[in-house]
């Protein structure tokens, strides 16, 4: 399955992974968004030899995928958004500096949230009300996720394995279907 999204209405084509069940974006495509150059492949080859440790984990940012083009199926190189993320730290162009700032307010938000985990049970409620769930939804499904985490601190307390657990109760299930 693939798919192309815009962006300030230039195409960036994308691809579903069904192994891990995630978009991947074509990575030229976005250097060509957020540089206007007329060769991304030269352009990612410069940027590469500009930052080593991009360079160096450029294989754990990248995945060659199956991409529709004009010319049929073709290997691309394709990031997932984390990915995708950290190349556009590295594109010193004016375009890139509002993804640029936006991770920088996300780290500061996740750091503000270690500090005060609130927080972060308050950005839940606002993305559910963003999403449009009802407020009595929103505080069930906060209930139950706080209920779920002591529910499970407890058992880790209690020295609890949840795998051993379900494995001894499957085979208990299968003993008496065999019955």
């Amino acid at each position: 399955m693939s798919n192309i999204k815009l962006f300030e209405s230039k195409q960036i084509r994308t691809v579903w992974n069904e192994t891990d069940e995630k978009w991947y974006f074509v990575v030229a495509d976005v250097i060509q968004v957020l540089t206007d150059t007329p060769n991304p492949g030269d352009y990612i080859k410069k940027m590469r030899k500009r930052d080593e440790e991009l360079s160096k984990g450029w294989g754990q940012f990248v995945t060659p995928l199956s991409v529709d083009t004009i010319g049929g199926k073709q290997k691309l190189n394709c990031a997932q958004a984390k990915g995708l993320l950290r190349i556009i730290q590295s594109i010193p162009s004016p375009k890139a500096e509002p993804f640029k700032l936006w991770l920088a307010q996300v780290g500061s938000d996740r750091l503000d949230e270690i500090e005060n985990p609130e927080l972060a049970a308050q950005r839940t409620r606002e993305l559910y009300k963003l999403k449009g769930y009802p407020d009595d939804w929103i505080e069930k499904r906060m209930r139950s996720i706080a209920i779920r985490e002591e529910l499970t601190e407890e058992w880790k307390n209690r020295g609890v394995n949840a795998q051993l657990n379900i494995q001894y109760l499957l085979q208990k299930f299968q003993k008496r279907l065999l019955v």
